[in-house]
């Protein structure tokens, strides 16, 4: 079976660039790896960073240069001269329908995976071309198979969508080791592009009302989604303040072993889609504080982080955790145990495969039966 991506940031990645970014395309490039590693043909069209028809194998995932045109025009050749049997596309973009549609001219199958909660919401999802989210709906119309991360995702779909749609976790594939939060330097990590729905303004404000807590923050100002001069103005803010330790950009693997190093991670995100920053830290067993962000009730549900809603509750239970070594680290325990057991590669995997059975016969019952299996491996980890 051989699948298609065409992302340039999956070749950052790959090549371990360090100014890869970009939570939808780490998990998209962990994704074609661990297919690639299962057998699977995995390929990824690059515009700007491989000059056409040049190719480069990394990790088993062949990328290949398809040219500067536009996007559509550089995606139809890819499929044309690839010939894959599915095309994966991640995360809301007015060209969806267009891109779809063309997929069925060229007779591959494809799949949207939503990356954000507004994602399944077609008048919410898209950033820029907002007026265009017809397109967008065209799009989930004509996608083969829809992925989401978690229930609530599901939940949120339109429901003439539901049956082609599955959820299918996604990837914590990176391992460290897990350090005992007796040993851990007391400070709380924060790692963000610095725009606006990041709400750096929140984790300010936080900082302000606990001069006793260390904040290390690593991110660096974007344009994107944010008005001119956000990014910056917030930089200079977090610089004045002396409990704030200002990283600026650092790279994914710098970022990662920050956040299993603190003695807890702090997302101030009013919305996201399941966080990359989260499967980090409980990876390397670090506790998740959370003013609004509880992916599919898993926080709350698994033990392993806490939703406050507020900055004074923020505070008062950031205050609490890194003063509760002992507290963390049976944290620390319930979250490896989880992450390990729910969002492996091969669980992912199993997922994704079931999810694409020939015939699709009964996609209601598909839909069950993954949602079903991830309650399992939930089940059968906390055993």
């Amino acid at each position: 079976m051989k699948i298609a991506f065409a992302n340039d940031v999956l070749y950052a990645y790959a090549s371990e660039d360090a100014g890869a970014v970009g939570g939808a395309e780490r998990q998209q490039w962990l994704l074609a790896r661990a297919l690639a590693q299962k057998g699977w043909e995995a390929v990824v069209g690059v515009r700007h960073k491989l000059k056409p028809g040049n190719r480069r194998t990394i990790d088993g995932v062949e990328f290949v240069g398809v040219g500067q045109d536009h996007a559509l025009i550089a995606w139809r050749r890819l499929l044309l001269s690839e010939r894959p049997d599915w095309w994966y596309r991640r995360s809301a973009d007015h060209l969806l329908g267009p891109a779809m549609e063309m997929a069925k001219w060229t007779g591959v199958r494809t799949i949207f995976s939503a990356a954000f909660d507004s994602d399944v919401l077609p008048r919410r999802a898209l950033t820029r071309r907002q007026r265009w989210w017809p397109l967008y709906a065209w799009g989930l119309e004509r996608a083969d198979r829809i992925f989401v991360q978690h229930e609530r995702q599901l939940s949120l779909l339109p429901s003439r969508w539901r049956s082609k749609t599955v959820l299918v976790p996604s990837i914590a594939a990176e391992t460290v080791t897990v350090k005992d939060h007796a040993n851990r330097q007391k400070y709380v990590a924060w790692a963000a592009m610095l725009r606006q729905p990041k709400r750096p303004d929140l984790l300010i404000d936080i900082a302000r009302k606990a001069p006793d807590l260390t904040f290390v923050v690593c991110g660096e100002p974007t344009a994107h989604r944010s008005p001119q001069g956000y990014g910056e103005k917030i930089v200079e803010t977090l610089r004045s303040l002396p409990n704030v330790d200002y990283r600026g950009r650092v790279s994914p693997a710098d970022a990662r072993q920050i956040i299993a190093e603190a003695a807890a991670y702090l997302l101030t995100s009013d919305e996201e889609g399941f966080p990359n920053t989260f499967l980090e830290a409980w990876s390397g067993g670090t506790p998740v504080v959370s003013l609004q962000v509880d992916p599919g009730g898993t926080m709350a549900r698994e033990r392993i982080g806490l939703v406050t809603g507020s900055t004074e509750r923020t505070v008062s239970a950031l205050r609490s955790l890194v003063d509760s070594p002992q507290q963390r680290q049976e944290i620390a325990l319930r979250a490896t145990h989880y992450v390990t057991g729910a969002h492996s590669e091969e669980a992912a995997i199993a997922a994704f495969e079931l999810a694409l059975l020939n015939p699709f016969d009964n996609p209601q019952s598909l839909q069950t039966t993954s949602v079903a299996r991830d309650r399992s491996i939930r089940s059968h980890d906390a055993t």
